[in-house]
């Protein structure tokens, strides 16, 4: 299973767009959607990003997907570059695959210093 999360904030480029041609890109996405909901795609919720977030990111808006397969999530955002949706919105994804919580704690927890660690300083 596989957690797919997508931030974007409008461009000028979708707001010069009339009602009609921004109604047509969702409507693109939404046939997408459809067909990939069948194969167990789940959507768990769109949201605006709450100004008084701590640490808040510098997106507005989000969406949040539980993926069956990495899978899926491939075909997602292909579903995605082919509509145009990047064309029309600034972008930054996440995606993995699920841990539990303890999974989780216990990477922290032990990791090391690799090529596959990041590090913020």
């Amino acid at each position: 299973m596989y957690l797919y999360v997508e931030m974007w904030n409008v461009t000028r480029k979708w707001l010069d767009l009339s009602t009609e041609k921004r109604r047509n890109v969702f409507n693109k996405m939404e046939d997408r959607i459809s067909e990939m909901k069948s194969r167990g795609v789940k959507n768990l919720g769109w949201a605006r990003n709450d100004e008084h977030t701590p640490y808040r990111s510098d997106y507005r808006y989000m969406t949040v997907w539980e993926m069956p397969s990495k899978e899926e999530v491939k075909i997602l955002e292909e579903n995605l570059k082919d509509a145009g949706w990047y064309n029309y919105f600034s972008q930054a994804n996440s995606r993995g695959e699920v841990l539990s919580r303890e999974e989780a704690m216990e990477f922290l927890i032990n990791i090391k210093e690799t090529s596959t660690s990041f590090l913020d300083s």
